[in-house]
């Protein structure tokens, strides 16, 4: 029972997040291999986490809440999140299935969540049903909400590097392990700090402080998923090629509603589609496009010889 306690929460929101992926499903073989990478990615998290535990313990042994705010934002946040990263990246990065934005996230709950879910297993098997029912709402939610704000910054990643854009690639590169290492850290800090602390009423307040923490966090990580699922792109596609991005268009750039300047098919923002009044009809092949030639045959829109558009 005490099993199933553990993994319910686990398979819950997998198939939520799975669910949401309206474009194009995962391959499940793909999915699987994700969820146990992150049960693996529990030993390179764990050994950072045991040495800062004993190196801290030695220099703070008198200022336990010190302690644990350093253990916990500096050791444990990016100790986790960077193990899960790795995990993630090794598979998926240049997997042929990574091709619509809201597949970053799919692909970073399930290594989250293998991660949560052997974590679970042994909290709740060490301390009963009480852990299982808390932890069911908290910690295994909580490590979701940290995947998803991986994936959100690892898509634009993926686009910026299709793109060629070496700026946006770094800055959403460092995004992708900076906010889940961060945001992981303070949610460990702020309730064992207050543990740490051993006064009633430090550990109260804490507690309160954590709660509103926690549902901040969910509310903001469910709206992402939300607008990432209804906003889904395709940052690939042209038929017989792995991994290529879509050009630029021949008119140029175009402001999207949200604000943003684009070339492309897609805003890197917000994910709207270009408005297609510019569109094409390939010829030869009947394939629909906005380029100079046809992604599909390489055939050249019709208007660059008659001269309507230049070459340039």
């Amino acid at each position: 029972m005490l099993f199933a306690l553990a993994l319910i929460p686990v398979v819950a929101l997998l198939i939520f997040i799975y669910v949401k992926d309206k474009q194009e499903k995962e391959p499940i073989g793909l999915l699987i291999g994700l969820f146990f990478a992150g049960i693996a990615a529990i030993i390179p998290a764990v050994i950072p986490e045991l040495i800062g535990d004993v190196i801290l313990e030695a220099i703070f042994s008198y200022t336990p809440v010190l302690k644990t705010l350093i253990f916990t934002i500096f050791i444990v946040g990016p100790a986790e999140e960077l193990s899960k990263f790795l995990a993630l990246w090794l598979i998926t990065w240049k997997n042929k299935h990574f091709d619509y934005s809201y597949d970053a996230i799919v692909y970073a709950v399930f290594v989250s969540l293998g991660f949560a879910g052997i974590e679970n297993v042994g909290y709740v098997f060490q301390h009963g049903f009480g852990t299982a029912i808390l932890r069911m709402f908290t910690s295994v939610p909580g490590h979701a909400c940290f995947a998803v704000l991986m994936g959100f910054f690892y898509s634009r990643a993926k686009y910026a590097k299709l793109t060629g854009s070496k700026k946006s690639f770094t800055t959403n590169i460092l995004l992708t392990l900076f906010v889940p290492s961060i945001v992981h850290g303070i949610y460990d800090a702020i309730i064992m700090s207050g543990s740490a602390s051993g006064e009633a009423i430090i550990t109260g307040l804490a507690a309160l402080l954590w709660l509103g923490y926690v549902i901040a966090m969910f509310v903001v990580c469910f709206i992402i998923v939300i607008k990432s699922s209804k906003n889904d792109y395709c940052i690939v596609n042209l038929p017989g090629e792995v991994q290529t991005v879509y050009r630029p268009s021949i008119v140029g750039t175009w402001t999207c509603s949200c604000g943003s300047v684009n070339q492309h098919n897609f805003c890197g923002m917000c994910g709207s589609k270009r408005p297609m009044d510019t569109s094409w009809t390939c010829p030869d092949c009947g394939t629909l496009s906005t380029f100079k030639f046809c992604g599909n045959c390489g055939c050249p829109n019709p208007a660059l010889q008659s001269g309507t558009i230049s070459e340039e």
